[in-house]
């Protein structure tokens, strides 16, 4: 890990050069987001799910029984995206998809008994990701913020 004196030093210097590969915003938080899928399959190999999966179980076990187009809101992807996630979920039994009776445009998404049960072997994984972010859980509170302000900003800007 690189100590915050290197990483200051790299970003006066990129400052210089707007073009460099560190003088960009968006290469930290790519760089970032590989590195965090590498410990997110690490960490979530003994539950067998890939990350895109667990946060498709997150969503569910905040609330069973939503429409797919909910999912794909929540996790901010297209159903393009989130519809295969869903199908090997269903495979794994994991979930239940069926048409709504209102509305058979809509799918409605269900837990198993199984994608239940499995919200308990999950609960060690926030910790874990905790400990291997290596800061305060104030720190981690002031980065979800500035991050959820940098996010909103952008779709302002889209």
């Amino acid at each position: 890990m690189e100590d915050r004196n290197d990483i200051s030093t790299k970003l006066k210097a990129a400052q210089r050069n707007p073009l460099a590969l560190d003088s960009q915003l968006c290469f930290s938080l790519y760089s970032t987001m590989h590195a965090f899928n590498k410990v997110y399959r690490r960490v979530l190999k003994e539950l067998d799910l890939t990350y895109p999966q667990y946060l498709v179980m997150l969503v569910l076990w905040e609330q069973d029984e939503i429409r797919v187009s909910e999912v794909c809101d929540r996790l901010q992807l297209e159903t393009t995206t989130v519809t295969p996630l869903l199908k090997r979920l269903e495979a794994r039994g994991l979930l239940q998809r069926e048409r709504s009776r209102e509305d058979e445009r809509q799918v409605i998404i269900t837990l198993t008994g199984t994608g239940r049960a499995m919200k308990d072997k999950a609960k060690h994984v926030p910790l874990c990701m905790a400990e291997m972010v290596d800061c305060s859980l104030d720190e981690m509170v002031e980065l979800q913020d500035r991050l959820a302000e940098l996010r909103n900003s952008l779709k302002r800007n889209l």
